[in-house]
């Protein structure tokens, strides 16, 4: 077969490709995505495990309710740091040590809940370090993506993360962790967790080196520097810090109820059991993958900022459809809509930022939204039972979705906030 024919044969077979899928065919990214893939459905078993190894050595809610807070207090405390690294150092060394370093943690659970001697105060350690490893990964793995992929395939390639995701997190890797748990122990889905940890970091290896470029080492500033540097680029940029206050406030009055109160309505107010609970969460998976997928398809929307805002706020309009529904049936609704509006924004977000913040800089700005995206979680998981046992469980899901709303709404009048629609 002549080179000629064989350029044209594969110009039909990328064209017969969806869309969504043609990031793949870059062997970086799909080393990348096929590593973070795996690692994702060991997350998905971890969430069950570790809630089922808490609750077998402590009946008390508050044990669950620290390994959260031990994994988010080195986020909190290092992210800003590990953005700052991603912008100096080679990307893809950061995110191996990101696995790397949570993958030893659970794999160290494993060995403990195998011999039996495990104890509480070692599960909050070891969620310490998993948050840590979290915070070395994020910044560095937002950033790398425009590194593999060309600029016209980004939006797919942030698809196909966002399609993964609620597959591996909600369908998958929980279906996975009961079977495990359910036939061999906490340990062993422990076991499996960290193994898949070792496949992301034996697919990152194999991802061909990008040194970060860098002035001499007597030039170079501190990085205390470097992150003063970060935060006056998103203060100069209305788009991004005004998103940011919506993220930051989202965080706040959205993630608590959200994650706190829907099982109370469905159980509690409803009366519906573990299977009518398992569908309602189910359907925000579903809504969330049918958004990527059609994301993948149609590509960045011409007002992107629009539709980012507008997602956004009727995702968090569809949480007052959680406070007023009557019946599960009416909640999967509500919900599976909710987390379909909210991967559109995420998507079209991830994609300006990776447009439009100049390399150099895109792992402080990516550390910056991580920051703002943990950092307020304990405190919305603090208020919200104060809230709700004031005011009422309903009251509070439909509050906090009419403040929502109508700030990200609200966030499109500002000065130029809509300065990227024009931009590309």
């Amino acid at each position: 077969m002549s080179d000629l024919t064989a350029r044209s044969t594969t110009t039909i077979r990328r064209r017969r490709m969806p869309a969504i899928l043609e990031p793949l065919a870059v062997r970086d990214f799909g080393l990348l995505w096929a590593g973070q893939s795996v690692s994702l459905v060991g997350d998905g078993v971890y969430t069950v495990a570790i809630a089922w190894q808490v609750y077998a050595l402590s009946n008390a809610p508050t044990a669950l309710a620290i390994v959260g807070l031990a994994q988010v207090l080195p986020m909190v405390g290092f992210v800003l740091y590990s953005g700052a690294l991603a912008d100096r150092l080679d990307r893809r060394l950061l995110m191996i040590a990101g696995a790397a370093l949570p993958g030893a943690g659970v794999g160290a659970l494993a060995a403990l809940a195998l011999s039996g001697v495990l104890h509480l105060w070692e599960i909050w350690a070891i969620s310490a370090v998993v948050g840590l490893g979290r915070a070395i990964w994020g910044p560095a793995s937002g950033a790398v993506v425009p590194e593999l992929v060309p600029a016209h395939m980004l939006v797919q390639a942030n698809s196909l993360a966002q399609l993964v995701r609620p597959l591996a997190m909600t369908l998958v890797g929980p279906a996975l962790g009961g079977v495990l748990i359910a036939a061999v122990g906490t340990g062993s889905a422990f076991a499996f967790d960290a193994a898949t940890f070792g496949v992301a970091v034996v697919a990152l290896t194999a991802i061909r080196p990008r040194p970060r470029p860098h002035n001499g080492e007597d030039g170079r500033p501190s990085l205390l520097d470097d992150l003063r540097e970060g935060f006056a680029f998103v203060r100069g940029q209305t788009w991004i810090w005004g998103t940011l206050v919506v993220a930051t406030v989202w965080v706040l009055v959205i993630v608590g109820p959200f994650e706190v109160l829907v099982p109370f309505v469905v159980k509690h107010d409803l009366g519906a059991g573990a299977r009518e609970f398992g569908i309602v969460y189910a359907a925000g998976g579903v809504g969330a993958i049918l958004a990527a997928l059609g994301m993948g398809h149609l590509g960045l929307p011409r007002r992107n900022v629009t539709v980012m805002l507008l997602g956004w706020g009727l995702g968090c309009a569809a949480v007052i459809g959680i406070g007023v529904a009557v019946s599960t049936w009416q909640i999967a609704i509500a919900l599976g809509v909710s987390e379909a509006l909210f991967t559109i924004g995420e998507i079209v977000w991830i994609t300006l930022l990776q447009s439009l913040v100049p390399g150099e800089l895109l792992g402080r700005v990516r550390s910056i939204d991580w920051l703002l995206s943990v950092g307020l979680l304990p405190v919305g998981y603090a208020v919200v039972g104060p809230i709700a046992d004031a005011i009422g469980a309903r009251t509070t899901l439909v509050g906090a979705g009419v403040l929502s709303t109508v700030l990200a709404i609200a966030t499109l009048a500002l000065p130029g906030m809509r300065d990227p629609e024009g931009a590309l």
